[in-house]
């Protein structure tokens, strides 16, 4: 049976991934207890002081996966529907390997003020909101917004989780090829959610020379087409010497490139005009912007994809469930770039570095410890 028969047949047979279950078995003893009229005690002591929602209720260890379906895994804009099995897969995540209870929210709207106001105001119930598969550049501004509006950690993975464990790996990747964050010519194709924050990522970690492209080309203050305002925003800080082009001249003496865009785009005179011992992040899912092998032939010295049948996956599955974890423990309000730059260190030094080789420089997603690894710095970074 292959892939897709197999998934069709465990989803039909499951009809969805997720159950509710009561942490008390309901007894006649109980339930004047858990509901009336005992549960009036505790409605009436949050009722009296907001905050001891988080003592009484399962608010302290539940999250919100926000969706409106534009932006899936490598499906696009599928809606919300569609992107439920994916926030159902999520949620399994989050509680497998950070022990954070997470519901689905699909919405049925791709307006950036009605889902901000949606989110607002089931907040209540929640200690934090994952955004999830959201096309850019409305995420930046829903993210934004909600920032603004709420006192509970918002985290776009998309973005952020993306970053932290691209630039765990890349700093791990470093140092088998010798080479210093502040020296290295970086470039990174794919300009939108994950691609942007990646850059601005790596830019507030003292990598500079940063080359962003798009499938236009490069970007950059003097292209005129295909510049919304995030690219805008974005070219002021990157391309330093504000070379123009297509990728293959943008990628001329550097040393890592980062894809985040689509398949069997990086080719063999690409890579051969890199400089010494290139690193490839070839991200794209399910197919890499190159495949591994190919890679390595052409003069990679260094190889990641997206895939978990290759060595070296970067997978958002290293981050979000440990960063969640540390935030919601330490009851803080916001996920800041300090936290992220913890777990992100935190990732990278699951191995120890006489352990690093071309073969393992980023630890196995499914790794329970670096969950817990990671949240323990978060709440060190608060």
């Amino acid at each position: 049976m292959n892939i897709k028969q197999a998934s069709l047949k465990l989803h039909k047979k499951m009809n969805g991934k997720l159950n509710i279950v009561s942490k008390e078995t309901v007894t006649k003893q109980n339930l004047p207890l858990l509901y009336t009229p005992g549960v009036a005690y505790p409605c009436l002591e949050i009722h009296r002081q907001k905050k001891k929602v988080y003592d009484y209720t399962i608010k302290k260890n539940t999250i919100a996966i926000v969706t409106d379906g534009t932006a899936v895994l490598g499906l696009g804009d599928i809606g919300p529907e569609a992107a439920l099995p994916v926030m159902e897969g999520k949620a399994i995540l989050f509680k497998e390997f950070g022990d954070v209870n997470a519901v689905p929210i699909c919405l049925n709207t791709k307006d950036v003020n009605e889902i901000v106001r949606t989110v607002i105001h089931i907040s209540p119930a929640f200690g934090g909101i994952n955004l999830e598969d959201i096309s850019a550049p409305r995420c930046f501004e829903i993210e934004k917004k909600l920032i603004e509006s709420l006192d509970i950690p918002i985290f776009h993975d998309d973005q952020h989780g993306t970053a932290v464990v691209v630039y765990a790996g890349l700093c791990n990747a470093l140092k088998l090829v010798k080479k210093k964050r502040e020296e290295i010519k970086v470039v990174i194709n794919g300009a939108g959610a994950a691609g942007i924050a990646i850059t601005e990522f790596l830019l507030a970690n003292k990598i500079k020379d940063i080359i962003l492209c798009d499938s236009k080309g490069i970007i950059s203050q003097k292209r005129p087409q295909s510049m919304n305002a995030v690219k805008k925003k974005i070219a002021k800080k990157t391309n330093r010497k504000m070379i123009t082009g297509s990728l293959h001249d943008a990628l001329k003496g550097a040393d890592v490139f980062i894809g985040v865009s689509v398949g069997n785009i990086l080719k063999k005179e690409s890579i051969r005009s890199m400089n010494s011992d290139p690193v490839i992040f070839a991200l794209a899912n399910p197919t890499p912007e190159i495949k591994p092998d190919l890679a390595k032939q052409w003069g990679a010295k260094l190889v990641a994809t997206g895939r978990s049948d290759f060595p070296n996956q970067i997978n958002n599955l290293l981050a979000f469930p440990g960063i969640f974890k540390g935030t919601l423990e330490a009851k803080a309000k916001k996920i800041t770039f300090k936290m992220k730059k913890a777990a992100a260190e935190a990732i990278a030094n699951m191995i120890p570095e006489k352990n690093l080789s071309h073969k393992y420089f980023i630890p196995d997603a499914t790794d329970k410890n670096v969950s817990r690894r990671v949240a323990d710095a978060v709440k060190k970074n608060i």
